[in-house]
């Protein structure tokens, strides 16, 4: 079975906390604080291996977490680092976020990395906390949460060259004509399954990678039959060969076909409308195909090349496939010129954030800074929560939230925590 989707859960590692520790030696005096950093988590990692084909491994395998970082220890020892995870993928994978498409990653090379979820920041000891009227700090920062995300991971095959076409149109036989690539043969409709590639060699030092593609139908670009599932694997083609069953086997008019199946290109993503397309008007050696082929030729004959073949004898398909690579000798090769949904999302502000009044009292403050310093606070310890009051007043937290109308006994709300107004204080 081929496996070219897959839906997983990835998280980095928790950074471990900060050290509160004092020197306590007999010739040091005032020895002070002296807690150690906590090390950083490990990221998730993913790597483009061309060893991989499917991403059959995700099958088993639905959550992937990056080791924790170490905590610090005393005479301002960091905590170890956590261990990264790295996940092998395909090489043509590519990687967005499930909430809002963000691409993430897109591995077209054998080797490249990428990281998808980021391990938490190590916290700080107390020996940062320490200043001219806090001599003796008690408190250290806990570690930063890792990031948790699901992430959509997809196979695009890195294909010079995509056949496409009606069910048994014959863009396996053809693969098999000219390739060493065996994909299924059989008389009824969707015999392939899974897309196919093979390496077509025209010339010494010449050769592509051609993909036969699983049959389209009408609304493919809907998901109808095996729809946009495998339309993907075409996105990264430079040239397209559009095959036509020109005998027009079981009442199909291959003019009607031509025009389905470019809507549906068209529909599923414009970029595919504007490839180059060559048309194998094939079964050229069964009756009724020379008729059809003349009415092609009128046609669609001023814009496209189109190439009698019989896929069953192998006859045209020589010099399909030479021109098929001297159109590709004339494309630069740009696979990712199709990744064009959504970019990487710009640098966040630390210090930015927002406030949202909700009605009923509640208020939400959002903010990757301001989140962070509050995962970040042992809640526990006195000291760390008038230090994190400190900090939010110097940012603006609370000059914002009473211009919102903010009052005592309200409700604040700060990453997962939420916390009671008072006057007296921040948060």
């Amino acid at each position: 079975m081929f496996y070219d989707y897959a839906k997983v859960y990835v998280a980095g590692g928790a950074g471990g906390n900060g050290c509160v520790a004092f020197r306590r030696e007999k010739y040091v005096p005032f020895g002070g604080p002296s807690g150690g950093d906590g090390g950083r988590g490990g990221h998730v990692i993913f790597r483009a291996d061309e060893g991989l084909n499917t991403l059959i491994d995700f099958r088993y395998r639905k959550h992937f977490r990056a080791g924790r970082g170490r905590h610090g220890m005393g005479s301002r020892m960091t905590g170890r680092q956590g261990e990264d995870l790295v996940v092998k993928v395909p090489v043509g994978t590519l990687v967005r976020r499930e909430d809002n498409g963000q691409v993430l990653a897109d591995l077209t090379e054998h080797g490249q990395e990428a990281v998808i979820a980021r391990g938490g920041r190590g916290g700080r000891g107390n020996v940062h906390f320490k200043s001219s009227t806090r001599q003796a700090p008690s408190f250290a920062e806990k570690g930063e949460p890792g990031e948790e995300l699901t992430v959509v991971v997809e196979l695009k095959l890195l294909a010079d060259v995509g056949l496409v076409g009606f069910p048994n149109a014959g863009k396996s036989t053809i693969l098999s004509r000219v390739s060493a690539a065996r994909p299924k043969i059989a008389d009824y409709p969707f015999t392939t399954l899974e897309p196919h590639l093979g390496v077509v060699r025209v010339d010494e030092g010449v050769s592509f990678v051609l993909a036969d593609v699983p049959g389209l139908i009408e609304g493919a670009h809907a998901g109808a039959g095996l729809g946009h599932r495998f339309l993907r694997h075409i996105e990264r083609t430079r040239v397209l060969i559009h095959v036509l069953d020109t005998a027009g086997s079981e009442g199909r008019d291959p003019l009607e076909d031509f025009r389905i199946i470019n809507r549906e290109l068209r529909e599923y993503n414009p970029w595919l409308a504007e490839r180059p397309q060559l048309i194998a008007a094939n079964k050229m050696d069964l009756p009724g195909a020379e008729e059809n082929l003349l009415r092609l030729e009128d046609a669609l004959g001023d814009i496209y090349e189109i190439f009698p073949v019989s896929a069953a004898s192998g006859e045209g398909l020589e010099r399909l496939m030479f021109r098929a690579a001297a159109l590709l000798a004339a494309i630069p090769r740009d696979v990712s010129t199709v990744v064009t949904e959504t970019g990487e999302a710009p640098p966040e502000d630390e210090d930015a954030f927002s406030v949202y009044a909700e009605g009923d009292g509640k208020f939400v403050v959002r903010g990757r800074g301001v989140e962070r310093r509050v995962a970040m606070t042992d809640l526990d310890n006195p000291e760390a929560v008038r230090y994190l009051q400190e900090a939010l007043r110097r940012m603006g937290v609370e000059d914002a939230l009473r211009s919102k109308g903010v009052k005592t006994g309200d409700t604040v709300h700060i990453g997962g925590f939420a916390f009671e107004y008072r006057e007296d204080t921040t948060i």
